[in-house]
Parts: C-alpha cells; structure tokens; sequence
C-alpha cells in the first residue's frame, strides 16, 4: 500500500459528453494489449446454509456449479446488460467460489487481448454467480444477502496495473 494519499482530483467522465449526454467512448485508437480483471462478491447467509451449499444438498441442486456457469455465461454477455461497455473477445473466465463459515465469497476473473478493459465483465461474473447463489438459497434463507462487490485488481492498457490492496 502506498503511503501517498489517493489521488480525489475530479477527471472528465469518459462516458459523458461536454453537453452532460451519454455515449460510448471511442476507442479505435487505443492499443491492443493483454488486460485481466478480478471482482469478488460476497454471499452472507447462515452457517447452515453455507453446510448444504458445499455438500450439494440444496433443493435446487448444485448451487455452486449453478452458480459458476452463470457467472461466466454473464461475463460474456456484458455489452447486452451495460449499455455503454465495449463487446469484447474474452480469452479466458474463471469464476471461483469458496465456502466460508457464513459466507460464500466469489471471484470471477477475466482476460482478453484488447483495446479497453474487462472490469465490467469481471464484476458481471461476479454480481451473477452471487445473484444465482441468492435465488438458491432463499428458500431456506430469506434474509441472504449479497456484500462487497467491488474491482479486486486489474492490468494491462494504458493505466497499467492496479490493486485493490
């Protein structure tokens, strides 16, 4: 971590025009290079609950395989859920979920060789693998909740490479 306090100067927003409207940024003249990102999410449910989503024993199935495929089927569907992000060609999904004592935390990661990022894919991933978990669980836990979805890390591209550590 660095001992210099974060940089709060107020930047242009790259999605808005000089007139206050939308639109998709250009992005035809930026570089094609190797970009990664990493998002997490997080499940909070009951100890309980956590028990029969990592044996399995939850009366929809599988919540974690479930929950798996979705995460990386809404990676790659990012453009059609975020109206100003860039289709992109993924090169590589991975969404890891990990059973913890009240708690099931998901990261998604993504990877591509382009001209802009793939955060929004990663946190896509993420928000619906723990979306998926949610709608299985809420039978037996009404007061589940989704926590800490955030950006982890990222590379590549102009800004280069940062953590959230």
């Amino acid at each position: 971590m660095s001992d210099q306090p974060e940089d709060r100067t107020p930047q242009r927003l790259t999605h808005v025009r000089e007139d206050g409207t939308a639109h998709m940024v250009d992005v035809s003249e930026k570089a094609v290079t190797s970009r990664e990102a990493t998002a997490q999410a997080v499940l909070v449910t009951r100890p309980d609950v956590v028990e029969l989503l990592a044996n399995g024993d939850l009366p929809k199935g599988d919540a974690l395989a479930v929950a798996r495929i979705a995460g990386i089927m809404a990676a790659k569907r990012t453009p059609e859920l975020v109206p100003l992000c860039h289709p992109l060609p993924l090169s590589k999904v991975t969404v890891d979920l990990e059973p913890q004592r009240d708690r099931v935390v998901v990261q998604a990661t993504v990877r591509t060789r382009g001209v802009t990022g793939v955060e929004m894919e990663a946190l896509t991933a993420a928000s619906v693998a723990a979306l998926t978990l949610y709608d299985m669980v809420k039978a037996v836990d009404k007061a589940a909740s989704i926590e800490d979805t955030r950006v982890l890390a990222k590379s590549g591209g102009k800004s280069g490479d940062w953590s959230a550590s």
